[in-house]
């Protein structure tokens, strides 16, 4: 069978045909945020069920496609989606797509996701960039035998997400008056909410943060020695916090509600990061 270093060179020769562009960033576009990588131009789509092993989006609010275009003059590879661990995938078919990345040129990627508010300052809908992790979620994709190609069996997670980066999505956040704040996101397996009483826990452990995904992939990201910026959007307040149910189409709806300032953020960013990608 091949090794995962040969499918995911497959599969990034696979996209690579498909358009002239080579992007150095990658995007991860999660739950109700997918729709910025309708507006890229020069855009060539190409669902996930057509790559050569590459997983398959189950999830409400994840289209499915990877779009290689233009945000402005910057070129980008987009995933609409993702893959998680509670559909049934392994944590090394979850980060798939960052290894894709990884042979297809990238040296940045920027994730995003729809995370539930645990910090009391928060509001439903604020933008946050993660400063750090907690993964809860019982799994590591680099967990087996290591592939050196992709990188050192013991990769150094002490600035997971680049300090350079969080600087600059502040810079450009003022300026569009946009406020941002940074928080430590806790990943769980889900796919069902948490508790009041994990809640509880989760803030006693130092998290602002709670959602289903977005760690493995940093960490295989970081694996890769691939830069990662990662921007929560707090589509709800998690269990306990407000005296009200919590449901995916809460999730779906304040994505949409704050598409436009996710999208105008995400642009400027993308302008800065490119100026100083490898």
């Amino acid at each position: 069978m091949p090794d995962p270093f040969t499918l995911a060179d497959a599969a990034a020769q696979f996209i690579q045909a498909r358009t002239p562009l080579r992007p150095k960033i990658g995007l991860v576009l999660g739950s109700g945020l997918g729709a910025f990588a309708d507006s890229l131009s020069d855009a060539v789509g190409v669902p996930f069920a057509e790559i050569p092993n590459f997983p398959c989006s189950t999830a409400i609010g994840h289209a499915g496609r990877m779009v290689v275009g233009r945000a402005g003059s910057v070129p980008v590879a987009a995933m609409q989606g993702r893959v998680h661990c509670y559909e049934g995938y392994s944590a090394q078919q979850v980060t798939f797509p960052i290894r894709v990345f990884g042979r297809m040129g990238v040296g940045a990627v920027i994730l995003t996701n729809a995370a539930g508010g645990i910090n009391l300052s928060y509001s439903q809908g604020a933008l946050v960039l993660i400063r750090d992790h907690i993964n809860l979620q019982g799994v590591n994709p680099l967990a087996g035998a290591n592939e050196d190609r992709f990188g050192v069996r013991f990769p150094d997670m002490t600035r997971a997400y680049a300090p350079e980066y969080r600087a600059m999505a502040h810079e450009e956040a003022e300026k569009l008056n946009i406020e941002l704040q940074e928080g430590i996101y806790a990943a769980l397996l889900g796919p069902s909410y948490e508790t009041p009483a994990e809640i509880e826990y989760l803030r006693r452990i130092g998290a602002d943060l709670v959602g289903m995904s977005t760690v493995a992939e940093v960490i295989a990201a970081r694996h890769m020695n691939l830069k990662v910026l990662a921007i929560s959007c707090v589509t709800n307040m998690a269990a306990g916090i407000l005296d009200q149910p919590l449901s995916h189409e809460q999730v779906m709806a304040t994505g949409e509600r704050v598409k436009s300032k996710f999208e105008a953020l995400l642009r400027a960013v993308l302008a800065r990061v490119a100026r100083n990608v490898a």
